[in-house]
């Protein structure tokens, strides 16, 4: 099944597929998510953008993100969570959440993105992703006391409940406000995704005008 969706999944997102998709349809590009997930920022609509380094999809969604983040809505938070759907993908949110912890994850996110798919390195292991760390300036003990620690196997296990509640069974998605879910099977090309984004925080700040 999940090879189907990925498959699925390269041949919309192809360029020019499904370019026409209609105004957001409940059910077509987005779909409720039941119950819905308390937000971290009150006051501020949550858009939760749930990635794995392994995506070849998520490394293309990267730039597209990337541009609409210089200019989201000023009531918007963003945050960037690594879906785990498996212990592989663990692995890659233990990663990320290490680089968060040292304070380097806006340093290091877009190189190991690139070191994956556009350089083709192994970095499918604890010892790999060391030497990773390492040319960014991390040494062993560190980069190994801060891998192993309660604060990275805390936030590990809230990104797996998480993905877990808000119903994830691919990435990239994106959950807007802990109520609604899309990705790009649902809307079939990134632009798309990014109008359905919009038309979702727009729902919100109008919902609580």
């Amino acid at each position: 099944m999940k090879k189907f969706r990925q498959l699925f999944l390269a041949l919309l997102l192809a360029p020019g597929t499904l370019a026409g998709i209609s105004a957001t349809a409940w059910g077509a590009d987005y779909e409720p998510i039941t119950p819905a997930q308390p937000t971290a920022t009150p006051g501020k609509i949550e858009v939760v953008e749930l990635f794995w380094y392994r995506c070849p999809h998520c490394y293309r969604l990267m730039p597209v993100m990337d541009r609409w983040l210089q200019d989201k809505p000023e009531n918007v938070e963003y945050v960037r969570m690594p879906a785990i759907l498996s212990e592989k993908w663990a692995l890659h949110a233990r990663a990320y959440y290490t680089a968060e912890i040292l304070g380097i994850v806006d340093k290091i996110h877009r190189p190991l993105f690139d070191a994956i798919h556009a350089e083709r390195r192994d970095l499918d292991s604890e010892q790999t992703l060391e030497s990773f760390f390492g040319e960014f300036g991390v040494d062993t003990e560190t980069f190994k006391k801060t891998w192993r620690s309660f604060a990275v196997e805390t936030r590990v296990r809230k990104a797996r409940v998480m993905t877990e509640r808000y119903g994830i069974s691919g990435t990239p998605a994106v959950v807007v406000n802990g109520k609604y879910r899309t990705d790009g099977v649902m809307t079939g090309n990134y632009a798309n995704m990014i109008r359905v984004i919009e038309e979702l925080i727009a729902k919100e700040t109008n919902g609580r005008s």
